[in-house]
C-alpha cells in the first residue's frame, strides 16, 4: 500500500456445479494464496459459491443454505487476514432471489451487492431466478448482526487515501447505463465486477476493450473476476477471462480455459491526480446524496512494508495470483511494485503502434507550422541547422509543411554556423541534409564575430566558461532573425521539451524564435521521430545521414573539440535524457512525489543506473526545473503533441520564483 499502490487480484477457483461445501474450500485456498502474496483486494467470480449454471437448482432451498454455510466458511477463512474479498453468491431476502457479492473483511460481512440487470435474451435467462437488485440499500440480519444490502454501497477505506470500492454484477457493465457510472461519479475509485461471461467467438477481444474503456471513462481501478473451468457446459463453456484496468490501461489479463488468478498493483494516487486535474469530473457529495448511497468504512492492518510481496509484475499461476520471484539488486521484495514501469513512457514499445504515433505528432507539428505560415503570409522559413537532432526534426517538419502548403523547399533556408565547437561530422550532416531535402543551404562562419564580440566586452577567449557558450548561441540567433528579415520568412525553433523542462537553452539565444515545432517534444522522442522519418523517406542518401545523425552525441558543440571529436556531451553535463523524459513525465502528468518517483525509477530502470545515479539526477531534475521556469515563462508559441507540455499559455502555468525546497528537502532524506 505504499506511496498509493494498491495490490488486487481476480481469481477463478475450479469449482463443482451445485457444491458449496467444495466451492468455499476452493475459494478459501485462493484467498490463502493471495494473502501470502500480500493482496489487499480480491474479487472471485459471479455466483461462484454455487456456480453460475445451476439453474433451477436455484430454487432448492438445501442449495442456498448450504451457499449461506460456505459464506460462514469463507468468513472463518479470513479472520486475521487483511483483505477485503468479492465473493459472489445466490441470497434470499423476504422470499425472493437476488444474484448478489458478498462483500467481506477480517471475518465480518460488510455487505451484500444484488445484481440490477438481469439478461433474459440468448443463452441467458436470469429472470427465470431472480429479482433486480435495490439501488437504495436495506439492513438484513447476518448471524445477529444487521447488514446493509444494495446496489448503492460504497466501502471506503479509513486509513488508505483515494480508496473506495463498489460492485456491479456481470451484466451490469454490458448496459447503456452501467451502475458503476454512477458509483465512479458518487466517489467510488475502484470497480469490482464479479461475473459470469461465457465464451464465445471473438466475445474475449470485445470484453477486453469493454472493461478498459469503462476504466478509462470512469477514470478507476476496474477488477474483472470471470467464471471459468468447473462451470457446467451443458449448453456454455467459460473462459475465465479475468482482467486487472486502470484508467484505460490493462495492467494484467488472464489467459482464457486455464483458470488463472491474476495480480497487479493499481496505482490510487494516480487515479486521484487525474480525477484532481479534470475539472468536469464531478464532486462526490451531490451524487452520494442524489443515490442515496450508503458508505461502508473499513480499514487495512499493515502497510506493504510488512507483506511478503515477491510476485513479479504480470505474472499470474492457477494457483494464485502470482509466484514466487527472485530478490531484485535494487528493488526489495517489500517495496517492489507488481505492475510495468515504462522506462520511456513518451515512446510506444509496439512497433506499429510507435510508427503510428511518430507520423500523428510529425502531421500534428506540420500541421501547427503550416497555420502559422498561412496566417503570417510568410513563403520563407529559417533554420539553423547544426547537424544534431533537434535542428533535423525541426527541418523534417517544415518540408512536410512546405509541402502541404505548395511552398518550394528552396525557400527553406538552412544555415549552418560553425564556431569553436563545431565538428567535421555535425558540418557535414547539416550540408548533406540541407541539400538532399532540397532546402537552401547558407555557411555563415561566426568565430570572427563571436571573438570581436569577446573582445568588445573584455573576454578572454580562453575563459570556456559560460559567458564563452552563450555569446556563440547568442550571436546565432542574431544572425537567424536578420536573415528572417532579409527573406520575410518564419525562424523555425528546433529546442525540444527536455531541454526546456531543464533550462538547457540560452535564454534570449536558441531558446528564443518565431514558431517553437520542438517545443512539446520529449528528446527520447525526437530519436523516434526522426527514426521513423529515416526508415519512411524512401530516399538513401537522405537515410543514411538520418542514421548517422542519430548515432551522434548530443552536443550544444560550444567548446572546442577534442581530437576533432566532440568534446562537450549533454548528457554528461545535465543526466541521462531518458531519466530525465521519465521524472519529467511523472512530475507534470501525476504530480507524484519525489520519493515516489524515485522509487518507480529503481524499478524502471533496474540493471541500467544504479541507486546513486538514478537519486543524483532526480536532484539535478528538480533543482533545474524550479530555477529555470522563467525560461518557460516567455516561451514562443509552439503545438501541443502529447499529455505533458510546458507552455506558459496552456499546461504548465507555474511561478518562475517557486520555492524547490519541498521536493529537494524529501530527496535529501532518500540518502
Amino acid at each position: 500500500m505504499k506511496d498509493g499502490f494498491l495490490r488486487a487480484a481476480a481469481a477463478t477457483p475450479k469449482i463443482h456445479v451445485a457444491d458449496p461445501k467444495y466451492n468455499s474450500e476452493q475459494i478459501i485456498n485462493l484467498i490463502e494464496e493471495g494473502n501470502r502474496h500480500g493482496v489487499k483486494l480480491m474479487a472471485f467470480p459471479e455466483l461462484c459459491l454455487t456456480a453460475y449454471t445451476c439453474s433451477d437448482l436455484f430454487l432448492q432451498s438445501s442449495l442456498l443454505r448450504e451457499a449461506k454455510a460456505g459464506l460462514k466458511d469463507i468468513l472463518k477463512a479470513t479472520e486475521g487476514k487483511d483483505m477485503l474479498v468479492f465473493v459472489g453468491l445466490p441470497w434470499e431476502r423476504e422470499g425472493k432471489l437476488y444474484n448478489a457479492a458478498a462483500v467481506i473483511k477480517n471475518g465480518r460481512l460488510l455487505g451484500l451487492v444484488p445484481k440490477k440487470n438481469l439478461p433474459n435474451y440468448s443463452e441467458f435467462y436470469e429472470a427465470r431466478h431472480f429479482c433486480p437488485g435495490n439501488e437504495r440499500p436495506v439492513m438484513v440480519e447476518w448471524e445477529g448482526e444487521n447488514v446493509p444490502m444494495g446496489m448503492n454501497l460504497l466501502f471506503c477505506c479509513t486509513n488508505m487515501p483515494g480508496l473506495t470500492v463498489a460492485v456491479e454484477i456481470c451484466e451490469d457493465v454490458w448496459v447503456p447505463c452501467p451502475p458503476s457510472i454512477s458509483h465512479a461519479m458518487a466517489g467510488a475509485t475502484v470497480v469490482v465486477n464479479c461475473s459470469a461471461s461465457d465464451e464465445t467467438t471473438g466475445k474475449d477481444a470485445y470484453r477486453h476493450e469493454l472493461i478498459c474503456s469503462q476504466s478509462a471513462r470512469l477514470v478507476c481501478g476496474y477488477v474483472y473476476a470471470n467464471a471459468g473451468d468447473g462451470e457446467s457446459t451443458q449448453d456454455l463453456v467459460f473462459g475465465g477471462q479475468n482482467i486487472i484496468a486502470e484508467n484505460g490501461t490493462c495492467l494484467v489479463e488472464s489467459r482464457r480455459f486455464v483458470n488463472e488468478s491474476i495480480c497487479a498493483d493499481m496505482d490510487l494516487e494516480r487515479l486521484d491526480s487525474e480525477r484532481r486535474r479534470m475539472t468536469t469530473f464531478p464532486a462526490p457529495e451531490t451524487a452520494r446524496e442524489a443515490g442515496g448511497y450508503m458508505v461502508v468504512e473499513f480499514s487495512f492492518e499493515r502497510g506493504a512494508g510488512q507483506e511478503a510481496m515477491a510476485v513479479q509484475a504480470g505474472q499470474s499461476s492457477q494457483s494464485g495470483p502470482g509466484s514466487q520471484g527472485g530478490q531484485s539488486s535494487q528493488t526489495s521484495q517489500t517495496s517492489r511494485i507488481l505492475r510495468y514501469i515504462d522506462p520511456a513512457p513518451f515512446v510506444p514499445h509496439d512497433p506499429a503502434q510507435r510508427n503510428r504515433r511518430c507520423e500523428e505528432i510529425l502531421s500534428i507539428q506540420a500541421m501547427g507550422l503550416k497555420k502559422r505560415l498561412e496566417h503570417t503570409g510568410c513563403q520563407n522559413a529559417v533554420i539553423g541547422l547544426s547537424g544534431g537532432l533537434d535542428s533535423t526534426l525541426a527541418l523534417l517538419v517544415t518540408v512536410r509543411a512546405f509541402d502541404m502548403l505548395k511552398i518550394p523547399r528552396s525557400s527553406i533556408h538552412c544555415i549552418t554556423m560553425p564556431c569553436f565547437g563545431t565538428t567535421d561530422r555535425t558540418y557535414t550532416n547539416a550540408c548533406t541534409m540541407a541539400r538532399k531535402v532540397g532546402a537552401e543551404l547558407r555557411e555563415i562562419n561566426i568565430r570572427q564575430s563571436v571573438a570581436q564580440h569577446f573582445a568588445d566586452i573584455g573576454h578572454s577567449m580562453d575563459n570556456h566558461d559560460v559567458t564563452y557558450e552563450n555569446g556563440q548561441a547568442r550571436e546565432r540567433t542574431q544572425i537567424l532573425m536578420d536573415i528572417s528579415n532579409q527573406t520575410g520568412g518564419l525562424v523555425i525553433g528546433t529546442g525540444d521539451m527536455s531541454e526546456l523542462a531543464l533550462g538547457w537553452a540560452t535564454y534570449n539565444g536558441d531558446h528564443m524564435s518565431m514558431y517553437g515545432v520542438n517545443a512539446s517534444v520529449p528528446k527520447t522522442l525526437v530519436r523516434h521521430l526522426v527514426r521513423y522519418y529515416a526508415d519512411t523517406c524512401g530516399e538513401k542518401e537522405l537515410s543514411e545521414v538520418l542514421l548517422d545523425v542519430l548515432d551522434t552525441p548530443v552536443s550544444p558543440e560550444l567548446l572546442p573539440p577534442e581530437d576533432g571529436k566532440i568534446s562537450q556531451k549533454t548528457e554528461d553535463l545535465v543526466g541521462p535524457y531518458e531519466l530525465h523524459d521519465f521524472y519529467l513525465y511523472y512530475v507534470l502528468r501525476f504530480g507524484y512525489r519525489p520519493s515516489k518517483i524515485y522509487r518507480m525509477a529503481l524499478q524502471a530502470f533496474e540493471g541500467q543506473y544504479g541507486r546513486e545515479v538514478i537519486l543524483k539526477w532526480l536532484k539535478v531534475f528538480y533543482r533545474r526545473f524550479f530555477s529555470q521556469q522563467f525560461k518557460r515563462s516567455c516561451l514562443p508559441d509552439g503545438p501541443k503533441v502529447g499529455s505533458v507540455a510546458v507552455s506558459p499559455r496552456g499546461d504548465l502555468r507555474m511561478p518562475s520564483d517557486g520555492s524547490s525546497r519541498l521536493w529537494l528537502e524529501e530527496l535529501e532524506r532518500l540518502g
